[in-house]
């Protein structure tokens, strides 16, 4: 049975439920997305600061800020709330148990309301978190459900090149690299298509993994 390895690569922060965080100065293009009131639009845009290494912890509290104050019920803004809760927690550490939850309870509920928006990226959120997170600190999963997530919705959307990155990335993370190969190398294929922080994740991957016999 898979369990959880590496306690330090996981999303938490210290914050209190229902205290608001601290406002700090953002990138501009993110408080112009903050101004639509669209929590997916918010994150998004953090996204792409993050992606681009442009980012601080600063803008990450500032778009999980906003995001709070727009709450609505829809899948769209339950992956937007449980990203960008995600995205806080890396920068905080292994503080508080409240933001975790509080990202696997959004991406849980984006998957009830629509399990194929965006082909699955709430399936996949929580995959990956089920994987490196301690699975003391969640309620619903562990490692094993994680992989579990992940096998079946690279199998249902092959085509996402993103989906072969984390399940390879959730093989080494629990020490089993071989079935992570096949994987790598469609990653590999496909770099064009990866953003500049999915690139690096996949290069530190492949030189753990070793040298690969893709076909």
């Amino acid at each position: 049975m898979y369990r959880h390895v590496r306690v330090g690569i996981v999303i938490l922060a210290l914050i209190e439920p229902g205290c608001a965080l601290r406002r700090a100065p953002a990138q501009p293009e993110l408080v112009e997305a903050a101004q639509s009131n669209d929590a997916l639009a918010i994150a998004d845009a953090l996204e792409t600061l993050i992606a681009t290494g442009k980012d601080a912890l600063a803008d990450r509290e500032f778009a999980y800020e906003r995001i709070r104050l727009v709450e609505s019920d829809t899948a769209a803004y339950a992956f937007a709330r449980a990203a960008v809760a995600g995205r806080v927690v890396q920068n905080k550490g292994l503080l508080a148990a409240p933001l975790l939850a509080e990202a696997e309870a959004f991406a849980r509920r984006s998957r009830e309301l629509d399990p194929n928006f965006r082909d699955g990226a709430a399936t996949r959120m929580l995959g990956t978190l089920y994987v490196m997170a301690p699975a003391h600190l969640l309620k619903h999963g562990d490692s094993e459900l994680g992989l579990e997530l992940l096998e079946q919705l690279t199998e249902q959307h092959p085509d996402v090149v993103e989906n072969h990155l984390r399940l390879a990335e959730a093989y080494v993370v629990l020490h089993d690299p071989e079935p992570a190969r096949p994987h790598l190398c469609e990653a590999s294929a496909a770099r064009a298509r990866l953003r500049s922080d999915d690139l690096h994740l996949l290069d530190r991957l492949l030189s753990e993994v070793g040298k690969l016999d893709c076909d």
